[in-house]
């Protein structure tokens, strides 16, 4: 449990540094997941 939460909150840091850092990146970093798991749930039957 203490991992799982420690992992959600250095994901809450990384997703915030990103929008800071450089939010093109992180935009085309959300639209690069939603690709992945949106779109490759009907190419998986390979």
């Amino acid at each position: 449990m203490l991992w799982l939460l420690l992992g959600i909150i250095l994901l809450v840091i990384a997703i915030a540094g990103g929008v800071i850092i450089h939010p093109i990146l992180f935009v085309i970093a959300i639209l690069a997941l939603a690709a992945f798991f949106f779109g490759g749930g009907s190419r998986r039957t390979v």
